[in-house]
């Protein structure tokens, strides 16, 4: 407020614009209000590269591979999850001149669509963009007070290629796409009805390792030929019908040059069979 002049008996106070708070302060609040709303401060643990949700381990089906040739494999079934709710583990890191979650960028105090964010957070509660996040599942927040540091950019994380690439060794190298979860799912399913299975005559799985990384778990029955697993292969990855390979067991690696073999004849029940490019 300012005093403006005036005489004995008059004068003017102005009220001037509203101070800013300092981003020290700004912090202060938010770790103020957020207390006042139950939060609980915690000791100091080594995360503070930012834990996100962790990664549950595979909860999917799957095949046990019978110890012996006359061993049946037994398919397992795993844990089916009811609902599309998952627990979310995220790290505010409040930063001198913003904030970031996790090891996300850094999103500047002042910004306008930040400020409902920041609301929510002094009033302790979740924001409503982790609430989404969290799909219905809890949401666990912890707050770092880094108010006295730069924001440092994280150090990005190396993902595998998953791109296209070309088969080297041809004068006209083949091209090898990915298809979609989707449409190799569906490419799997089709390829798998294409298998004739007589449950009148002994029947046994086959565990088969794709050159692209992929693994594919067939039913056959022992009176298959090898050549039908080429074909399953071909079915269930379309791409590879004008690719050459060939088949091979595992260690000791051999290669099933005699494709009109059984599985029984080739002693390939229950067996792990490799696919390698040519």
């Amino acid at each position: 407020r300012f005093y403006a002049g005036g005489s004995e008996r008059s004068g003017q106070q102005i009220v001037g614009p509203p101070r800013k708070k300092s981003p020290n302060e700004l912090v202060e609040d938010l770790f103020k209000g957020a207390k006042e709303h139950g939060a609980v401060a915690v000791d100091r643990v080594a995360k503070s590269g930012g834990e996100t949700s962790k990664p549950k381990p595979f909860a999917g089906g799957g095949y046990r591979l019978g110890a012996t040739p006359e061993e049946e494999s037994a398919y397992v079934a795993g844990e089916r999850r009811q609902n599309s709710a998952q627990d979310v583990h995220v790290v505010l890191k409040l930063w001198k001149s913003g904030f970031s979650l996790d090891s996300g960028e850094l999103r500047s105090y002042q910004d306008p669509s930040n400020a409902q964010f920041l609301d929510d957070i002094r009033r302790g509660e979740v924001p409503a963009e982790l609430r989404r996040l969290a799909r219905g599942g809890q949401v666990n927040l912890d707050m770092e007070d880094h108010r006295d540091e730069e924001y440092v950019k994280p150090k990005s994380v190396f993902k595998a290629f998953t791109g296209e690439g070309q088969k080297l060794g041809s004068t006209a190298p083949q091209v090898m796409g990915t298809s979609s979860p989707a449409q190799q799912a569906e490419n799997e399913a089709k390829a798998s009805s294409a298998i004739a299975i007589d449950e009148s005559e002994p029947v046994t799985n086959i565990q088969i390792r794709l050159a692209d990384g992929g693994r594919l778990v067939q039913k056959f029955n022992h009176n298959h030929r090898i050549r039908d697993i080429r074909l399953f292969i071909v079915d269930a990855r379309p791409a590879m019908a004008a690719t050459s390979f060939v088949l091979m067991t595992t260690f000791p690696n051999k290669e099933l040059t005699d494709e009109n073999q059984t599985l029984k004849e080739a002693n390939l029940l229950n067996a792990v069979i490799v696919q390698r490019l040519t």
